[in-house]
């Protein structure tokens, strides 16, 4: 499994660039300890005007989505049934962390307007931001003293790294600026909306603004031509992030879908202004935090994209210098086995036997290293090509290098068949045996084998990323309080909350079929057979 340190996209194929943002994918251990959070999206609809978490300083909510964010303690389950990792990397963290903001932005949209800019989060402010986190979530807070500190330093961290932002001009970007703006908006009708129609029962976001109020906002000519800039700086923001093609238009349904959502954002932004001498004291407070906390984050992931992602870059050249300097990394000893197994294969001996006996492919070590009916495309490059390039029943003359190790090679056939899908095409069937040059980070009991190059590029990258973000820290002071109050859930809350995640597992279940035990848990990447392909998750993003 692999992911961008940027959008944090998930990848199960043999993608090394982010198609999202030509950044390098990074590889990932198990979700126990190394996942930050579901991807950053786009999205132009109010829909994703609804609370976010922050997990260990860490929130799923995109640089363009409104929402309210709450705490929630390091280690816990998102939606996606992810945990956050317990090491902070720089990238991660500015991309999806969500924190307090910098500067109350003049818009004319909001209640009260300040400019100043944010270098202290209180007690009261860390507390109101758990206010919304789930029963589950205070809990395991309450149980961890080392959580809050996390949480506190996480988000010292992003306030700083976004003060940084700030200083060097990104704040100054004319679509940067109006999306900080808007930002203010969007958020007052949000937290309204929740304010006064918040017990009412379910209902869709701004689900009680009527038609009638509708078509009377639009009554006003003006209103379009702000509905424009609001999307086009959205689309622009969007375009340049990678995540929505450059050539595409929106459709005229998600332009109308759009512009019903911004008629009733405004309807309900104008409403708060108007009352917000009855909204009281606590309204204002949360809304300016969390004007605050999406600022933070927008300018943060501005920050990242533009900058941070150069700094924190590692060349070929220092990866081949890493593992050169760490004997333990250095692959000569398993090649000279491989070399040796090649000449015993070349010379007659039976290839089966070698593959049970030494290969390290644990999905063919006991078939005598066959994979049969391999559809064209399914193996990695380097091993596909050598492969093909045989004629049955031969041997490549060389070993074969992928991420994984050393291939000695046999085609058994090849021509026109079915695939393991069922469909026709070119297959071949093919034999080998690896011997894996993969390694285990020694820090980390959870981490998966990966390839010593990932292992030392991650390695690098990490040291950087930690020599940037401490230096940026350092420059841009920033006090979060840690002794903050932490809401005490009840029995029943926590019962109510066990129950709705029981429900949650079984509604991903095919009928009839109870979840496994944890310990019987197996991963794809524990799945994937070495040298090919791992197969993707039913709904993954590609």
């Amino acid at each position: 499994m692999k992911k961008c340190p940027i959008c944090r996209t998930q990848y199960t194929d043999s993608t090394e660039i982010c198609p999202n943002d030509d950044a390098r994918l990074v590889e990932t251990t198990d979700a126990a300890t190394d996942d930050f959070g579901t991807p950053l999206a786009d999205n132009f609809s109010a829909d994703d005007a609804r609370p976010a978490n922050i997990e260990s300083g860490i929130a799923p909510a995109a640089a363009n989505e409104m929402k309210p964010a709450t705490l929630t303690p390091p280690g816990t389950p998102n939606g996606d049934g992810m945990s956050a990792l317990a090491k902070i990397s720089i990238v991660a963290l500015v991309i999806l962390a969500l924190g307090a903001g910098l500067v109350f932005w003049q818009t004319k949209y909001g209640g009260r307007h300040r400019d100043e800019s944010l270098n202290h989060i209180g007690k009261e402010d860390m507390t109101l931001l758990l206010k919304g986190a789930n029963p589950m979530q205070l809990k395991q807070l309450s149980d961890n003293p080392e959580a809050k500190k996390k949480i506190a330093d996480n988000l010292r961290q992003l306030l700083a790294v976004a003060s940084q932002a700030r200083k060097d001009g990104i704040a100054d970007d004319p679509n940067v600026k109006r999306e900080l703006e808007n930002m203010r908006m969007v958020l007052t009708a949000t937290i309204y909306d929740q304010k006064i129609n918040g017990d009412k029962g379910p209902m869709p976001p701004f689900g009680y603004i009527t038609e009638d109020q509708t078509k009377e906002f639009w009554n006003d000519s003006s209103h379009e031509a702000e509905f424009k800039e609001f999307l086009d700086t959205k689309i622009a923001l969007a375009k340049e992030s990678g995540k929505f093609p450059k050539d595409k238009e929106l459709s005229e349904e998600e332009i109308k879908q759009a512009k019903d959502d911004y008629a009733k954002i405004r309807i309900y932004a104008a409403e708060a202004k108007a009352k917000s001498g009855e909204l009281g004291e606590d309204f204002q407070r949360e809304l300016d935090l969390q004007v605050k906390l999406q600022q933070a984050q927008f300018l943060a992931g501005q920050y990242a994209k533009k900058t941070l992602v150069e700094k924190v870059k590692v060349s070929d050249e220092d990866v081949r210098n890493y593992i050169a300097s760490h004997p333990e990394m250095n692959p000569a000893e398993k090649k000279a086995k491989a070399e040796d197994l090649l000449r015993r294969a070349k010379t007659g001996e039976d290839f089966a036997k070698l593959a049970d006996e030494n290969s390290d492919d644990p999905g063919t070590k006991d078939t005598g290293g066959l994979y049969k009916d391999v559809t064209k495309g399914k193996m990695m490059p380097a091993f596909e090509e050598a492969a093909l390039a045989l004629e049955a029943g031969k041997i490549a003359d060389n070993l074969v290098e992928t991420p994984y190790g050393f291939h000695i090679i046999k085609l058994e056939r090849k021509g026109e068949g079915k695939g393991a899908d069922g469909k026709p095409g070119e297959t071949y069937d093919v034999r080998h045996i690896l011997i894996t040059t993969t390694i285990k980070d020694p820090s980390n009991p959870f981490a998966r084998e990966m390839p010593a190059s990932e292992m030392a590029r991650q390695t690098l990258e990490e040291e950087k990323q930690k020599k940037v973000l401490d230096e940026i820290v350092a420059a841009n002071p920033i006090e979060v309080a840690e002794d903050f109050d932490i809401p005490q859930p009840s029995p029943e809350e926590l019962q109510q909350m066990q129950q709705q995640m029981m429900q949650q597992q079984m509604r991903g279940m095919p009928q009839g079929e109870m979840p496994p035990p944890p310990s019987a848990e197996v991963t794809d990447d524990e799945e994937a057979p070495q040298g090919k392909t791992p197969p993707k998750k039913a709904g993954a993003k590609k």
